[in-house]
């Protein structure tokens, strides 16, 4: 009889802390930084304007303007703040 019941304290201890630590995972996954405003600085031509911003999955997307008026979309990573793409109107792409 004493054996059953510290199998029945020793699981019902190993629920708890199961639980406990499935919340803690839970609450460290979905809550990521908030509050944390990011940084990013970006190498850009001098005279080049931002035009707009928006959200593309885990990218932004940047509509640049340079000081000829030609425009081009650059896609940053939102974990890095790298560079991930680059699209150019009117570009011709290399063929092989």
């Amino acid at each position: 009889m004493r054996a059953l019941k510290f199998l029945v304290v020793a699981m019902g201890v190993l629920i708890v802390a199961g639980t406990v630590t499935l919340v803690v995972l839970l609450v460290q996954r979905a809550g990521g930084r908030s509050g944390d405003a990011a940084r990013l600085a970006l190498d850009l031509p001098a005279g080049t304007e931002i035009v707009s911003v928006s959200g593309a999955g885990d990218r932004f997307a940047l509509l640049l303007r340079d000081t000829n008026g030609r425009s081009r979309v650059l896609f940053v990573d939102g974990r890095t703040g790298r560079p991930a793409g680059e699209i150019i109107p009117g570009a011709s792409i290399p063929t092989r």
